[in-house]
């Protein structure tokens, strides 16, 4: 297999990662962190100008209708330059999740201001009894007369501070983990009844936990039929969860290279710690870790959207755990060999292992996707 970029995605991958180096340097970064919204959108809006919003909007709305394989190349560069603003929860799940299941009327009017920044959508679906099974929901929608009432609870919703309107899943029928019932509502923030408490994550993102009592919305904001949501659903976040270790990669590539730096530059017994044996062997584990995580986020790519969902989460879970381990290694290691100061604010190592931390855990942690992974070898 040919893992060469061709001609154009070499130019994407160019362009992202000079915007990124333009706009996002460290002091830049810790500027946007340490403000109240906790992310820039004149960066967003710069990602807009750049198209990247629009990567998976369909060309009949103004889009670029990209694939996988551009995702992981924006989201590698994103991660390495560990951009703040919501562009895997907007960009990647919830415009991916509107252009497929969507009606003809909700995306002429969504997509387009989703592909030109002047929207931010968020997925609103994890819940705490969940405990890491995505089909777990008990949020529900009881039908009226002219329209749906939603009540539930949302818990640890990324981004969702910064969301215009959040995609909300409840269940219209069935039990908790029945894959038939499941619905999708759009609900503007401003909707009567809905509550969102807004914190930070352990690496600084914006979140939110979202309650809806006695949510009142139209039938008209039901996206797709009633009932039906699920594959549609699973489909983005496989998407979501390839994109997740795209930027995994990037982020463990750019710990690697300020580790590799620190090792020849900092000075012991009158020569670069670098020289010692012990930490060279070190920085060679930290170096197979990266490839093997490089190697398993173009799996993740190739496979999320692969028609057979049993097949998307075998492939994505495995790429989930290898890459997994990957960030707590890899994370544990930079700040170790970087001594006490790698845990300080002020070195950029510390952003990337509170990062890589946070994406260990994120889409569900490694023994989740083991799990999983065990339960799709034993069905295969």
């Amino acid at each position: 297999m040919n893992f060469n970029l061709t001609e154009e995605q070499q130019l994407l991958d160019d362009t992202v990662r000079r915007f990124v180096a333009r706009e996002y340097g460290f002091e830049q970064r810790r500027a946007v962190l340490h403000s109240e919204s906790g992310w820039s959108r004149t960066v967003w809006q710069g990602l807009a100008d750049l198209g990247l919003l629009a990567l998976h909007v369909p060309e009949r709305h103004g889009g670029l209708d990209g694939g996988p394989v551009e995702t992981m190349i924006v989201m590698q560069a994103l991660g390495a330059g560990l951009l703040l603003e919501p562009y895997l929860a907007s960009a990647v799940v919830a415009t991916q999740l509107l252009a497929h299941a969507g009606s003809a009327p909700q995306q002429a009017e969504w997509l387009p201001r989703l592909a030109g920044g002047e929207t931010v959508a968020v997925l609103a679906h994890e819940e705490t009894s969940a405990r890491g099974f995505e089909l777990h929901l008990q949020t529900r929608a009881v039908a009226t007369g002219d329209g749906y009432v939603l009540s539930g609870h949302k818990s640890v919703v990324m981004h969702a501070p910064a969301a215009d309107v959040l995609l909300v899943t409840a269940r219209t029928s069935g039990a908790a983990r029945d894959e038939h019932g499941v619905s999708l509502f759009l609900l503007p923030r401003d909707t009567p009844g809905l509550r969102l408490l807004p914190y930070r994550s352990v690496d600084g993102l914006p979140a939110a936990d979202v309650h809806l009592k006695d949510c009142h919305v139209a039938g008209s904001a039901r996206v797709g039929l009633e009932g039906a949501a699920w594959p549609s659903l699973s489909r983005a976040l496989d998407a979501g969860l390839a994109a997740l270790c795209a930027e995994a990669s990037g982020v463990i590539k750019a710990a690697l290279d300020a580790t590799l730096e620190y090792l020849r530059t900092r000075q012991q017994f009158g020569q670069p710690i670098g020289r010692f044996q012990v930490l060279q062997h070190r920085a060679a584990e930290m170096l197979m870790h990266h490839e093997q995580a490089r190697s398993m986020s173009v799996l993740a790519a190739m496979r999320c959207r692969h028609a057979d969902a049993a097949e998307r989460a075998r492939a994505l879970s495995a790429a989930k755990v290898i890459i997994g381990r990957a960030c707590r290694y890899v994370g544990q290691q930079a700040v170790q060999l970087h001594g006490g100061m790698g845990v300080t604010d002020e070195l950029h190592v510390s952003h990337l292992f509170k990062r890589l931390m946070a994406i260990e855990l994120s889409g569900g942690d490694t023994d989740t996707h083991l799990a999983r992974f065990a339960e799709c070898r034993d069905a295969a």
